[in-house]
């Protein structure tokens, strides 16, 4: 399983993430302190808060996704 940690700050940010994990073929999680969401989910990702560090979950590859992950990535 990978986990990068994120941080998306504007819903045009959520909306692209959201997208990009949509497309995959594999689970993709969030997780903020003890929440965990489906990032596949606009209304769920967004409910963590925004600004808030994330932790994304998934055990798939897809390039488009780890170009978003990468974008938004924090360390």
């Amino acid at each position: 399983m990978k986990q990068t940690m994120i941080q998306l700050r504007a819903t045009d940010e959520v909306q692209e993430f959201v997208k990009a994990a949509a497309a995959c073929d594999f689970d993709i999680n969030l997780q903020c302190e003890r929440a965990i969401v489906d990032a596949k989910s606009f209304l769920g990702v967004l409910s963590l808060g925004l600004c808030r560090k994330l932790t994304v979950s998934y055990v798939g590859i897809d390039g488009r996704f780890e170009r978003i992950l990468n974008k938004y990535a924090v360390a």
